[in-house]
């Protein structure tokens, strides 16, 4: 199976800030980053995972002074700077298509890419919140359907420009004075409804022809996205039998758009608490549930997902959400989850604090292990996202507790074997040359 590591702030659950072991001025220090990278590259887990917004959620300065900031680095910046403290590991970033233009996106994982000697992957989203166009000129996000549009045409521009380059164009033949072949270099001169882009890409072709494209909507739209574009997706489920209609449907949605089932893989997400004995592992559960401010997390869930929940009974059932323009597959997670289990709100605030929606497994690594297996053979996942509950604590039981059962059923590898991102996830590599009807090839002349 595949796997990778989330790395988020100082762990998954809501309250890792204030464990007493947790230091939560860490994720402001570059070394804090740069040792769980080389923890998760020693395990050899496929890659490292970097989630971002591109705003400060809060609805007050009061809200967001009981919130401790997640994306304290712009995570391109931050994975380059990484990529030069590892040698094997993925290193995926989110970026909004909604947010940053084509080009600036084609360019900067390129980039990664070359200096990361293969290992980039675009985890591409559309944002979701009215806090994030804000600073942006916009009064309101922009619909739902609208940002799906725009991230269909984004990407097909960001692959072209991939692929203005071939394999190999330069020729730095001194005797002649040419230093690119011709025929190995092409403008897109894409015109579209939302961009115009001649190209092409000045960083020449990224090591993996393409950097992984990864996606993590679920809504129908994300699903549409995912099945044309996507060759990993991370999802949040919480039963194997709705994880596996997901992964199945997505795969079956692909296939019908001419793709292998191969060529996309789903990671579910997955919080662990682990350790030899049951007791123990719903132990550190109870402790971090112990430091909840649950007045704070009807707080952050009003501002994550819109859903203000302030005035209710918080013993009672939650209404529905608003089931708004922004993340509405999550929005529909948490209130199926409520009417199916009966939560009360009280109940949903634990529930949402453990793992933001994901998939949460508490017992002995045989028990953890047992419930892997049984996802990855029945179809329910290709491998799993991990979600620490505490950093560095979470990640290392799940190293030394988790991964040395799932390799004695040889369910994990010992060792890399390739040095790429598309050689650790067993994807292809793109042949050079994404060629559409609106590109055009360079005159045949010298520069």
């Amino acid at each position: 199976m595949k796997l990778g590591a989330f790395l988020f702030g100082v762990g998954h659950h809501a309250a890792a800030w204030r464990h007493p072991d947790v230091d939560p001025r860490a994720p402001f220090r570059f070394d804090y980053w740069r040792d769980l990278a080389q923890k998760a590259e020693a395990a050899k887990f496929d890659a490292v995972f970097l989630a971002d917004n591109v705003a400060l959620f809060g609805a007050s300065p009061e809200a967001i002074a009981y919130n401790p900031p997640v994306y304290t680095s712009e995570p391109l910046t931050q994975l380059a700077a990484l990529a030069t403290h590892t040698s094997r590991i993925g290193l995926i970033a989110t970026v909004s298509s909604t947010y940053l233009a084509p080009y600036h996106v084609a360019r900067k994982f390129a980039a990664l890419d070359q200096l990361s000697g293969g290992r980039a992957g675009w985890n591409l989203v559309t944002s979701g919140s009215d806090t994030e166009a804000a600073n942006f000129g916009l009064d309101h996000q922009l619909a739902h359907d609208k940002r799906y549009e725009i991230a269909a045409e984004h990407v097909a521009v960001v692959q072209a420009l991939w692929d203005s380059f071939d394999d190999d164009p330069v020729l730095a033949d001194k005797q002649s004075g040419q230093f690119y072949d011709p025929a190995k270099l092409r403008y897109i001169d894409h015109k579209g409804e939302h961009f115009q882009v001649r190209g092409p890409l000045q960083t020449g072709r990224p090591t993996q022809g393409h950097p992984v494209i990864v996606q993590a909507g679920s809504s129908e739209d994300g699903q549409k996205l995912a099945a044309a574009t996507a060759e990993l997706v991370f999802t949040a489920q919480q039963s194997l039998e709705a994880s596996r209609a997901f992964v199945q449907g997505l795969k079956d949605r692909a296939q019908a758009l001419g793709r292998s089932r191969d060529d996309l893989l789903v990671l579910p997400g997955v919080t662990i608490y682990v350790a030899p004995t049951r007791e123990e592992a719903e132990a550190k559960l109870a402790l971090l549930h112990a430091f909840v401010d649950e007045a704070g997390a009807l707080q952050s869930i009003k501002a994550f997902l819109d859903w203000d929940l302030t005035q209710v009974d918080i013993d009672g059932p939650p209404p529905p959400p608003p089931f708004t323009e922004g993340w509405q597959s999550r929005q529909k997670l948490f209130y199926d989850v409520a009417v199916a289990e009966k939560l009360t709100v009280r109940q949903l605030i634990a529930r949402m604090a453990a793992a933001r929606g994901h998939l949460v497994l508490v017992g002995t690594p045989t028990d953890v292990v047992d419930e892997l297996e049984a996802w990855f053979e029945s179809g329910a996942a290709d491998g799993f996202n991990i979600l620490a509950p505490t950093f560095p604590y979470g990640l290392d039981d799940v190293i030394e507790l988790v991964l040395p059962e799932l390799r004695r059923r040889g369910l994990f590898r010992e060792d890399y074997e390739g040095s790429t991102l598309r050689e650790h996830l067993g994807l292809k590599r793109p042949d050079a040359g994404f060629v559409r009807a609106a590109q055009t090839q360079i005159e045949e002349t010298a520069p």
